[in-house]
């Protein structure tokens, strides 16, 4: 099992947790939620040995295996399959030993190493990293593509990957479903679902907990709160339970309210005075209650456009896709102002194609596409991240999608999303 006591962690000036307790008994597969810079990630980094506590204990079975997906890929050379086998170590070392022998003629360290391999299931290794790449959404031929010819949101697909081929007892997974798409995701699921081990994941995606964990560690003001079920029932615990904790709050001051005049009232007179000392003392015992700790909402509105005409974008008759390459044929489809709308199919479909069509990043190669009059397009790429300048600031990149407007109005917008 998982076991923190007292738990203080402490990243520079900031104190993360403090005096934090958890218990994760082995198999539980539990999601791990709490406000950005709570130290979710500084947990994993803690349970992984890369930092030690600050005061306290974490503690964990010695003999544990731990598996977790990298943030960063360092070995772009790589076949896409190779990477992935490379999450199983032990594998590679029996590999490596095994060729060195097969190299020196040692045939008693060929049997032996064979056996090691066979009990690694080295010789399903292969065909185990196919499938896990298969159900990421990669064909055959991205396989064997080279890991630096990926862009960044597939190579954190590369790196889950890995995690998962890993052999392990805690499996670490921070953001998982954050660049799958709906098919890889509903993989995953499954995949996790019947993972052996003991599992603890970062995720925003309350679909997504529900549909994986049996518990929810909540790290807030520097605790950690572990519930049963998933999110969803995560969610109405939590609300009765801050319910119950401002109720009790509320009658605690009533309570003090009224202990506190009795006290000034007649803590003078003799009669009184022993019941006066009395409630003094009462209420140096009495536990002080903290009002419910509720997050503040996250609002957000999207700013009115002017007034356009409908249909908001007429596709009729076109063919889309790069170049000489056609990707789609004979597409229809008509916006209307006020339409929410899925579009939905597997990797390679044309998804991303039609996207960028209607957006204005692609032009079709024939048939006829309209755009509404006055009509603004915003456009949200699946490889967001890899267009941006990593150099910039955020504010940066707000000034020069707005450069004329307010700085002050770009930090209050900026501030929002905290």
């Amino acid at each position: 099992m998982i076991r923190l006591q007292s738990l203080t962690l402490q990243r520079g000036p900031q104190r993360l947790l403090e005096d934090a307790e958890l218990t994760l008994h082995a198999g539980h597969k539990a999601g791990l939620i709490g406000a950005n810079g709570a130290g979710k990630s500084s947990l994993f980094a803690l349970l992984r040995g890369e930092l030690t506590p600050d005061a306290g204990d974490c503690l964990l079975p010695a003999d544990w295996r731990i598996a977790h997906m990298r943030q960063e890929v360092d070995t772009l050379e790589r076949l896409a399959v190779d990477y992935v086998l490379d999450g199983d170590e032990r594998l590679r070392e029996v590999q490596s030993s095994l060729a060195a022998a097969e190299a020196a003629q040692d045939g008693a360290a060929q049997a032996r190493l064979h056996s090691e391999l066979d009990s690694a299931d080295g010789y399903t290794a292969d065909a185990r990293a196919r499938k896990l790449l298969a159900g990421l959404g990669f064909t055959n031929e991205q396989m064997e593509r080279q890991v630096g010819s990926f862009s960044g949101g597939w190579r954190m697909r590369l790196n889950l990957a890995q995690a998962l081929m890993c052999p392990s007892d805690l499996l670490l997974l921070d953001e998982p479903t954050n660049h799958l798409d709906l098919d890889a995701i509903l993989w995953l699921e499954d995949w996790l679902k019947s993972y052996p081990g003991t599992l603890l994941l970062i995720s925003h995606d309350r679909d997504f907990l529900d549909a994986v964990v049996d518990h929810i560690a909540h790290v807030e003001q520097r605790k950690i709160t572990l519930y049963r079920g998933g999110y969803s029932a995560f969610e109405r615990a939590r609300a009765e339970r801050l319910a119950q904790q401002q109720q009790a709050y509320e009658k605690q001051q009533v309570q003090r309210a009224h202990m506190e005049k009795y006290i000034a009232r007649f803590k003078a007179q003799a009669t009184k005075a022993r019941q006066a000392q009395s409630r003094i003392k009462a209420l140096e015992r009495m536990e002080e209650l903290s009002a419910a700790h509720v997050d503040s909402p996250f609002n957000f509105v999207f700013r009115e456009s002017d007034k356009i005409s409908s249909p908001l974008l007429d596709l009729s008759d076109a063919r889309l896709g790069y170049g000489d390459k056609t990707v789609l044929e004979k597409v229809k489809l008509q916006l209307t102002p006020g339409a929410r709308i899925g579009l939905l199919g597997p990797n390679g479909a044309g998804k991303s194609t039609l996207i960028k069509n209607l957006a204005g990043e692609l032009e079709p190669q024939s048939g006829r596409l309209v755009r509404g009059e006055n009509l603004t397009v915003g456009y949200f790429a699946q490889h967001q991240l890899d267009s941006l300048d990593a150099k910039a600031t955020p504010l940066l990149h707000l000034q020069r999608l707005a450069p004329t407007e307010r700085e002050q109005t770009l930090r209050d917008f900026l501030g929002g999303f905290d």
